[in-house]
């Protein structure tokens, strides 16, 4: 045998055994082994970093919806005791603010008239006559003290609550006064002119006997406006008021008589209730308002003194007691809503357009 390789066909080289082929590739397949831990290595390390960045996501997913719900619960919470806070105080406004334990021993009896004067406003006559007659009936009460600061409002709200107070007030079992506040003009000084005697503080407003009816023309704003009117009435009267059409002199004639036929029941009612204390002076039923010293050298009050002046001199210190009845909240809201909502659609309000009531 010759010592010279064989020579491959295939591969155009001397023939190699399996060994020394194996040997050949050994270093190139060690290379390849070492490429593919590197690439399994890095493949790990990337999914380590995915699962750390999913970790980091879902983490602030979870505090954020800890946050989340934190506020849930704290505006439920506020809510709650907002609803409850809610109905104590309607609770107590309805069942507790009129239990108020009586004064030991003898008090003035206090009715309060607050605001605009009309049916459906706080100072309206069930609820003053009302208050007028629990102090009346209370055995401890030693005067009915009628607390006025209104600016006046509707005539016949004023005229029942003025017969209620001459009523109690000629039965003679004890005095009624009227204290006047800030202000106690057209309306309610028509009620405080029933009193036995009126009392004001110098800078009160008082008087303003007189009455007045408010409203628009507004027909020549339509017409540029191109806006056509159409009012369907039974009476060729009947729609004399529409601030849309024009007013006829005879009209505005008889509603002038209107007015000044109101005006002369508040003028006799007012003479009846204070008599020959009231001055000279023409002045007196022009509507004018005065200050509280004004309306003392007038006549129209009695003294300038407060509440409590007048319960140090009747009992010698301050004794009061309010027999106002309590108002339900809600219903005060839902008048007060339905009040303003009419105001604004231009709904007519079923009170009295003739106002004892300053402008």
């Amino acid at each position: 045998m010759s010592d010279d390789k064989r020579y491959d066909q295939w591969t155009e080289g001397p023939e190699v055994s399996r060994e020394e082929a194996h040997a050949r590739l050994e270093p190139q397949g060690a290379e390849t082994g070492t490429e593919r831990e590197n690439a399994e290595t890095l493949r790990e390390r990337q999914r380590l970093a995915q699962l750390a960045m999913m970790d980091r996501w879902i983490d602030g997913v979870l505090t954020e919806q800890r946050r989340s719900r934190r506020w849930k619960l704290f505006f439920r919470f506020f809510f709650a005791v907002l609803i409850l806070a809610s109905l104590s105080l309607s609770v107590y406004s309805l069942f507790l603010a009129d239990m108020t334990p009586s004064p030991v021993g003898r008090h003035l009896g206090v009715v309060r008239v607050e605001g605009v004067i009309d049916a459906d406003a706080e100072a309206n006559a069930d609820r003053i006559i009302e208050g007028l007659r629990r102090a009346w009936n209370s055995p401890e009460a030693a005067a009915v003290v009628v607390r006025i600061n209104s600016p006046g409002g509707s005539p016949v709200q004023s005229q029942r609550v003025y017969q209620e107070i001459r009523r109690i007030r000629d039965a003679g079992d004890k005095p009624v006064y009227a204290i006047i506040e800030d202000i106690g003009a057209s309306g309610a000084y028509y009620m405080a002119a029933a009193a036995d005697d009126i009392y004001a503080a110098p800078a009160s407003m008082v008087g303003s006997i007189g009455v007045i009816y408010a409203g628009f023309g507004l027909e020549q704003a339509i017409e540029r406006l191109g806006v056509e009117r159409r009012v369907f009435t039974a009476g060729e009267n009947k729609a004399f008021l529409d601030p849309f059409s024009d007013i006829a002199p005879d009209q505005r004639q008889f509603w002038q008589q209107v007015l000044e036929t109101t005006h002369q029941q508040f003028i006799e009612d007012v003479k009846a209730g204070r008599g020959d204390r009231l001055a000279d002076d023409p002045r007196l039923f022009s509507g004018l308002v005065w200050t509280g010293e004004q309306a003392q050298a007038l006549g129209l009050v009695d003294g300038l003194k407060s509440l409590d002046q007048l319960a140090r001199e009747r009992l010698g210190e301050v004794r009061t007691r309010d027999y106002t009845p309590g108002l339900d909240p809600f219903e005060k809201l839902s008048r007060q809503f339905g009040r303003v909502a009419a105001q604004w659609l231009g709904i007519p309000q079923a009170s009295s357009p003739v106002r004892y009531e300053l402008p």
